[in-house]
């Protein structure tokens, strides 16, 4: 087995060391966040690092990495208060990608990775239009971590859109039925597979799990 202590992590270049330590956690969801600056800017790029934080209140939050003159996506959510979150499915994963290049604020990542804004009932910030899950997000607040200058960004649920034919009895959504994507590392795509339903957890329903049937 494989050992890599503190003191060899150290030594690894830059880029091999993001790539391992961002493989560690498992597959992330592949989101691309759609914004527009108070010009018109219209901007999206791809973050792996959604997470759901509560169902009551309907919370998301994604991690900003430390802020450059780049960090457009943070720079809009702050002055507007709204983004988006758009799923990245198979047919349009190569443009996702993508967005991550560091163009100018005035360049739309939109036009340049030839994905279509699209302006939902009446909310200010652009959704994918290709995308078939799509969420519209209010700014709540921000958590700067110190340690490595990230900051976690919490925003509330306010618009979901997505087939209807996916909706499954339990309230999930059949995301394979999507093609969704997944990331592992910087530059590594997965597709999505549905493996199995588990009921509700129970301490007094355990399963037999000697049991391989």
């Amino acid at each position: 087995m494989k050992h890599i202590d503190i003191t060899a992590l150290d030594q690894l270049s830059r880029h091999y060391r993001a790539n391992l330590i961002n493989s560690l956690s498992g597959y992330k969801p592949a989101n691309l966040i759609g914004t527009i600056s108070k010009e018109g800017h219209t901007n999206l790029a791809i973050f792996s690092s959604v997470v759901h934080l509560g169902a009551n209140p309907a919370l998301l939050a994604m991690v900003q990495r430390p802020l450059t003159d780049y960090s457009h996506t943070y720079y809009n959510i702050k002055e507007t208060g709204y983004y988006t979150i758009n799923h990245v499915h198979k047919s349009f994963a190569q443009q996702a990608h993508f967005t991550s290049a560091r163009f100018e604020r005035t360049v739309s990542e939109f036009e340049r990775c030839q994905l279509t804004p699209a302006y939902l009932h009446d909310f200010p910030a652009p959704f994918v239009a290709e995308s078939k899950i799509k969420i519209g997000m209010e700014f709540l607040e921000e958590m700067h971590i110190k340690y490595n200058d990230t900051r976690l960004i919490i925003g509330k649920v306010v618009h979901i859109f997505f087939p209807e034919e996916i909706l499954q009895a339990e309230g999930n959504l059949a995301l394979d039925q999507c093609d969704d994507m997944c990331l592992s590392g910087l530059e590594t795509w997965y597709t999505a597979a549905h493996f199995a339903n588990y009921p509700y957890a129970k301490a007094d329903q355990l399963p037999d799990f000697t049991s391989r049937d």
